[in-house]
């Protein structure tokens, strides 16, 4: 069974369990994946260590005749990468290790810059990288918002922009070529049904928020709260409060949210590092975290996988941050003048008690 088949048929079995469970009461072991196949509950199997695939695309499409631009040999290319974040973050880390071997691979020479997640020194790095000539741009933004002066400077060169994990607020084959990066709102709604499978259904439900301001969060929290209303009427969410993708404000917001709700007994995190700021919160209240209180998170980070295995977490959606190959097949092809769609939608993967301990080795 492939992976997104295996995602289908977990999500589907998992409502319908719930239905009946909050119907009659009928089964006794309340949300489970019985009767599917063994990887439903999302393992990713090989997919999950390997470069990020496509699963689809949306939106107009692109040529370099509609874009402006001249051709460009990849190879002998030099390409601005601007990442948003320091790479002491782990997905940060493997995706500029991701951007840096395809570039090298394609025989293109990667100039990389560091906004540590400051947007005045994105736009200020994107300007550096465009007076050393490069011949085109992979961004990843700080923000969706705020990045007009740089897209336009790229745009007077004829410099093409590739953005990945989080998309702008501006105009695909105008101020940008292509965005590359997961279906927010999708890994949003898998982690309502992978924190369903793991409370049998029913849960008081605090919500740790990412960063205000940019499409990851907004997607995230959407598609989470949507399915939860949609689906799981026996699960209520409780509290919501940002933790800024961040493990020590993680901790210290679920750390208040458990004192002033003492009911809490599931986490939904915007990503694996709020996650894990939970689980110490968690620990330290004298709980015992995946059993007393679930949790649920975003990303496939090492820690959290590892935590899946010791009992003390209870699923992670995985987020692909190995854009680097698909990255430079996407230019490849611009430049060969095959239409680019506006947006690409990579393949991600799960991990649950089920499949952690194999697949651990496939976390980033």
């Amino acid at each position: 069974m492939k992976i997104r088949e295996s995602h289908s048929v977990f999500r589907s079995t998992a409502i319908r369990v719930c239905a009946i469970a909050a119907a009659g009461g009928l089964l006794l072991s309340g949300c489970t994946n019985e009767g599917s196949d063994p990887e439903a509950s999302g393992g990713s199997g090989g997919e999950a260590a390997q470069a990020a695939d496509s699963a689809g695309s949306s939106g107009p499409t692109c040529t370099m005749d509609d874009y402006g631009v001249d051709k460009v040999d990849i190879k002998g290319a030099k390409v601005g990468f601007s990442q948003s974040e320091p790479d002491s973050a782990s997905f940060r880390a493997a995706e500029t290790k991701s951007l840096k071997d395809a570039a090298k691979d394609a025989g293109a020479d990667l100039v990389v810059t560091n906004a540590n997640n400051e947007l005045p020194k994105q736009i200020s790095d994107i300007e550096n990288l465009l007076s050393q000539d490069v011949d085109m741009l992979v961004i990843a933004p700080v923000n969706s918002d705020g990045l007009d002066s740089a897209l336009n400077a790229a745009k007077k060169k004829k410099v093409p922009v590739v953005t990945i994990d989080r998309k702008v607020t501006n105009k695909s084959c105008d101020d940008y070529l292509t965005f590359i990066g997961s279906d927010f709102v999708k890994q949003g709604e898998r982690a309502a049904d992978a924190l369903a499978e793991a409370t049998d259904c029913k849960a008081k439900v605090a919500v740790l928020l990412g960063p205000s301001g940019n499409n990851v969060t907004d997607g995230r929290q959407k598609g989470f709260k949507d399915q939860v209303k949609a689906e799981y009427p026996d699960i209520e969410i409780v509290a919501e409060q940002t933790a800024n993708a961040s493990r020590s404000e993680g901790q210290e917001v679920t750390a208040q949210l458990l004192q002033s709700n003492p009911e809490i007994d599931a986490v939904y995190a915007f990503n694996d590092e709020e996650g894990l700021g939970a689980m110490a919160a968690i620990q330290e209240a004298g709980k015992e975290p995946g059993k007393d209180v679930k949790i649920v998170s975003i990303d496939g980070t090492k820690n959290a996988v590892d935590a899946i295995v010791a009992g003390k977490y209870n699923a992670v959606i995985e987020s692909n941050p190995r854009f680097g190959p698909l990255v430079f097949d996407t230019l490849s092809k611009f430049y060969s003048g095959e239409e680019i769609p506006e947006d690409i939608i990579i393949k991600d993967g799960e991990y649950t008690p089920d499949n952690a301990e194999e697949q651990a080795g496939q976390a980033f």
